[in-house]
């Protein structure tokens, strides 16, 4: 093959498939019997690829299983890049959930008359992760600036100009704090006026720095608080963003967009969890010739035991109500001092997670969700690509069954989704219409779904992520999505229209602020799409409480109710992944916009994200789990007393169903009551 100019890079062989005419078409080989089911397996493969017309092709190792049932699935495992000079690795991981009746793994992908080669693929045991080891951090400075010279009192000093421009100190710059940081450091002294001035620069990544390397803790979390502002001369809009070189490789902390001479605050976060040697930060962004200006630059470790403390307060006037229960009994009967025990079963606060049809075989899977979930969103299975792959041939098995495990354990759905306007979410097939065609494929699409499952679903992420993506728009024109929100109400007024989107509470990406979110929803309404809804996705790194709180507070002056619908947090540490989640369970819970949380999965290997699970694959509950759990029973009141001489007895508690046992001399008597949300005291009369 090509003149023997290709040799393995182990051993003496390589195996190629040829003459393919077909995408799926590969090398396979059976395992049948020697995979288990609820066992981590990895999968290694040496690959790349031969052909007279493409140098480059994805190549993708897939098992294909085969259930006692003769139902068929196929798991992607991984996928890669490969090329025609060199052997690349693939690497993934998989989890069967029963013992299939037959299991095949094979490699496929580049487009027909491309030949696979393949010089190895191992299919083990995968390693199990290493037990994490709680982070110590010594003499923590919460809330102090590690910024040298941040007020410039001495000029630059500190300061290095990054690139051939040049830095110089004026007057004129905000005397407070950014938001952001006021609200993480509380009073604080009042800056001093001074900003660098950036000028000479000949490059966008041209900026003022500082060398930070010994400053730096690992595992903590540092909050990033600047204000920035450009001169005179840009032509559109500006990124400026707060810079981490770790080692030379790149690290956003935060960024923000300006075309006006108004300062503006950039607000972003960061961890170092791997030793450095070089930890440069600098201020970078506007082109070429336009001058940069910084003021107030602070970084600085977030204390977030003192933010939870906050947090609960807010959670206690948010969540709970006061409860006044009035007991009355028989004539001859006394009840003044008779013992009352109330016990909170279940908390009403929406939390879900997302599941799919794999996921239903396993069940442990189903024992941990129905145990602590009552809302459920499809990971993929209402997708568009998935319900129609092919023009017409529709297949809504695994949603139908889905549906129908959901209905039969009353679990609540959300939609995800109708549409998705990110290009390459969209199937082949819808791609290549014409735009007559397209409108026709979009609302008989509509149609077809929401007419299916009509007075099901509570919720519709009706078209995905319209801040990062325009596939529809770009070709229907932007009138097209208020029209399928309205379509979609026509044909299910009982659902709750959302949009939904990424990266709007973190404050790395310009594209998704929340300002930007609240101007496309109001843009949406000025058209008449009845938008009900706000979703953010929440797959957050580094989540810091005052920054996610101010898009939250922004978001919240719409009135509309806001749902973290795709919550995940990763670490392979289990402590700093159990910190994560909690600081946005924490988050979410206190602030009165949000209405409800989804998380994007639970169990290892049936997520997106590596190391975002709460279960590990054998079955076992890690630290991040039991964190999660910890939350939930802290979210449950309890109350003990006894009937005073009103005949009452008073607690204040979280809303959702509650038991009481009322205790006397003679007999011990049960109810079940509901508190709902209310700003009044909810008066019960219980007749003993």
């Amino acid at each position: 093959m090509g003149d023997g100019r290709i040799i393995p890079q182990s051993g003496k062989f390589f195996a190629s498939a040829t003459e393919r005419t077909e995408k799926w078409n590969g090398i396979e080989q059976e395992i049948t019997g020697r995979v288990q089911q609820h066992v981590a397996y990895e999968v290694v493969a040496l690959v790349r690829i031969y052909s007279d017309y493409i140098t480059s092709a994805g190549v993708e190792v897939t098992l294909w299983v085969q259930e006692q049932d003769l139902r068929e699935e196929y798991i992607a495992i991984a996928n890669s890049q490969a090329t025609d000079k060199d052997w690349v690795q693939l690497q993934g991981e998989f989890l069967l959930n029963s013992s299939p009746s037959r299991a095949v793994i094979y490699l496929e992908g580049p487009p027909p008359g491309t030949d696979i080669l393949i010089n190895s693929l191992f299919v083990m045991h995968a390693e199990k992760n290493p037990t994490s080891s709680r982070p110590v951090s010594k003499n923590v400075p919460f809330g102090v600036n590690i910024i040298e010279n941040s007020d410039l009192d001495d000029a630059t000093a500190g300061w290095f100009p990054l690139g051939n421009c040049a830095l110089s100190v004026q007057t004129g710059s905000p005397h407070v704090l950014p938001p952001m940081a006021s609200d993480s450091l509380g009073p604080y002294k009042p800056l001093s006026g001074r900003y660098i001035m950036v000028t000479n620069r000949s490059d966008s990544w041209m900026g003022p720095a500082q060398m930070i390397t010994e400053k730096l803790q690992l595992y903590l979390t540092y909050q990033v608080s600047a204000w920035v502002r450009i001169g005179a001369g840009a032509t559109e809009p500006q990124i400026l963003n707060v810079a981490l070189s770790v080692d030379g490789q790149w690290v956003n902390g935060g960024e923000v967009e300006s075309n006006d001479d108004k300062w503006h605050e950039i607000g972003g976060s960061f961890r170092i969890e791997k030793q450095a040697s070089n930890v440069m930060v600098y201020v970078q962004g506007p082109a070429s010739g336009v001058d940069l200006m910084v003021a107030g630059l602070h970084i600085f470790p977030v204390n977030r035991k003192a933010r939870f403390k906050y947090l609960k307060q807010q959670t206690d006037k948010i969540r709970k109500r006061d409860i006044i229960l009035k007991f009355s009994g028989s004539e001859n009967s006394n009840i003044l001092g008779n013992l009352v025990k109330v016990a909170q079963t279940q908390n009403s606060f929406p939390l879900g997670s997302c599941i799919t049809r794999t996921s239903m075989d396993n069940e442990e899977f189903l024992k941990f969700f129905i145990k602590n979930f009552n809302w459920a969103v499809f990971e993929n299975e209402m997708k568009w690509s998935w319900t129609e792959p092919q023009e017409g041939k529709f297949d809504y098995r695994e949603a139908d069954e889905l549906v129908d495990w959901c209905k039969n354990h009353n679990i609540e759905i959300r939609g995800h989704c109708i549409f998705w306007e990110m290009e390459y979410a969209v199937q082949s097939w819808v791609r290549s219409l014409n735009e007559s065609g397209l409108r026709t494929a979009v609302q008989n699409h509509l149609t077809d779904l929401l007419t299916r499952y009509k007075g099901m679903f509570k919720h519709y992420d009706v078209n995905n992520e319209m801040l990062h993506g325009s596939f529809y728009k770009d070709r229907l024109g932007k009138d097209i999505r208020a029209n399928i929100f309205k379509t979609a109400n026509q044909l299910d007024p009982s659902a709750n229209l959302f949009v939904n989107d990424y990266h709007i509470e973190d404050g790395i990406d310009i594209r998704s602020t929340p300002e930007k979110y609240i101007q496309q929803i109001l843009d949406l309404q000025e058209q008449g799409a009845p938008v009900g809804g706000i979703g953010i996705q929440g797959h957050i790194d580094v989540p810091v409480g005052s920054i996610v709180s101010s898009a939250l507070n922004k978001l919240g002056t719409l009135g509309l109710p806001i749902w973290f619908t795709e919550l995940d947090v990763s670490s392979a540490n289990e402590y700093i992944r159990a910190d994560d989640l909690e600081v946005m369970l924490r988050e979410a819970y206190a602030h009165p916009a949000v209405e409800g949380v989804i998380l994007w999965g639970f169990w290892e290997l049936y997520m997106s994200r590596k190391y975002a699970h709460l279960v590990n694959a054998d079955g076992k509950i890690n630290l991040a789990g039991k964190r999660f759990l910890a939350l939930k029973r802290e979210w449950l009141s309890h109350a003990r007393g006894t009937i005073n001489q009103q005949g009452e007895f008073r607690f204040r508690g979280f809303q959702g169903t509650y038991n009481i046992e009322v205790i006397s001399s003679s007999k011990i008597v049960n109810r079940t009551f509901i508190v709902d949300k209310g700003d009044l005291p909810l008066i019960l009369s219980i007749a003993l």
